[in-house]
């Protein structure tokens, strides 16, 4: 049984029950102006058609993610160190006991074959019982590798609770490795499994239905021009009254009430052309990597900007006093740092307005800084009101 549903649960979900620069820098910068300008294309400021397919999505069709512990056996020596991971013990013992296995009372078992294990999956749309879904299996404990293992029967639950799939098989590994006295060589990551159609599908999510006999189009990205698009698009395909927009995001669509005539009309949905509206002028920063993405509709004004390094380097080296001879005075090591302090001559330049992608990088271009200051002239620039883009750090 399904929990309750509750007002803010989507349809189809298992939480309810569903209704279905110059030098170094100059290098860099160039780097980062060459990935923007792949962006340019042909060159057309124009957004292009698309599916509707790719655009939006029908709510309560949706995948449900299944998790599930389970433990892998057969290992080649690789498997969890048990007396630092004693939940693999007890789950072996537990699954022993279920097989008809007793150990004795405070027997501890030192295994190097075995790991602890969870599984995760996702389970389709409209699954049926019988259908196979391919699983990742990740370690959990300290096994230094998955390699050569066996996944024995794990159920994987829902949100709910409930158990919808069983997962079991060898497992396929894409790393290598290899120690040898206190040396080690690894090739990607060794604690991660996949198994292909390793799980099949023993019970369904109840297929979903419209309400009323409309069914709700949901758009990937908020955007009022877009829906507006969708519900033109729609109705000229579909004839008038067939579609209608709640908000920025949602379509309704007045769908057949059989399933059969549903199926054609819903595919005859997916496959309109749609234009999507121009999007929102974006700079997106990564802090972490130092990389600048934007998109087509980012514009500058005039604007002047000063730009330069202040660095300061320390360097310390360790001096030794010797004593006179029979001074009986003691050899003293001191340390000695030289601080050296530069700063790069910062000159005002100018940054032309630009009305396309092409000039704001060959403006920002222009300035000879790293990525990583071009994050802070950006926001400087956003706050003087010469950007006319909205920032979005990553």
């Amino acid at each position: 049984m399904f929990l309750p549903p509750k007002p803010f649960q989507k349809p189809g979900s298992l939480l309810g029950t569903p209704p279905g620069l110059r030098s170094r820098s100059g290098r860099a910068v160039s780097f980062v102006c060459l990935l923007l300008a792949l962006f340019l294309g042909a060159g057309a400021g124009t957004a292009q058609a698309e599916r509707l397919k790719n655009l939006a999505t029908f709510q309560g069709v949706r995948d449900n993610p299944l998790v599930g512990y389970g433990l892998v056996v057969g290992l080649d020596n690789t498997g969890d160190q048990t007396m630092q991971t004693p939940f693999t013990t007890q789950s072996l013992t537990n699954m022993l006991s279920q097989l008809g296995v007793t150990l004795p009372a405070g027997k501890n078992m030192q295994l190097k074959n075995v790991a602890a294990v969870m599984v995760t999956t996702s389970l389709p749309a409209f699954a049926q019982p019988g259908s196979q879904l391919d699983v990742v299996v990740s370690s959990m404990g300290n096994a230094k590798s998955l390699r050569g293992g066996t996944l024995l029967m794990t159920p994987l639950k829902g949100a709910d609770g409930q158990v919808y799939a069983i997962a079991q098989g060898n497992m396929l590994v894409g790393g290598a490795g290899a120690s040898a006295n206190g040396s080690k060589v690894q090739i990607n990551q060794l604690a991660v499994g996949r198994i292909a159609n390793g799980a099949v599908v023993e019970r369904a999510v109840p297929a979903f239905q419209p309400e009323g006999g409309y069914m709700n189009l949901e758009l990937k990205d908020t955007d009022f021009g877009t829906a507006e698009r969708v519900v033109e698009a729609i109705n000229r395909n579909l004839g008038p009254g067939t579609a209608a927009a709640m908000d920025g995001r949602v379509v309704q669509v007045r769908a057949p009430q059989t399933p059969t005539a549903r199926v054609g009309f819903l595919a005859r949905i997916e496959n309109i052309d749609v234009t999507p509206a121009k999007a929102a002028a974006k700079v997106i920063l990564n802090a972490r990597t130092g990389s600048i993405v934007m998109n087509q509709a980012v514009t500058v004004e005039d604007c002047a900007i000063a730009h330069g390094n202040l660095s300061v380097v320390i360097n310390t080296q360790p001096v030794i006093s010797q004593p006179a001879p029979f001074s009986q005075g003691q050899t003293v090591v001191a340390p000695v740092s030289q601080i050296d302090l530069k700063q790069q001559g910062g000159s005002l330049q100018i940054v032309k307005a630009g009305a396309s992608l092409a000039a704001v990088v060959k403006g920002l271009n222009a300035l000879g800084a790293t990525p990583a200051d071009l994050q802070t002239i950006l926001e400087a620039m956003r706050a003087a009101g010469a950007l006319r883009a909205e920032l979005e750090i990553i």
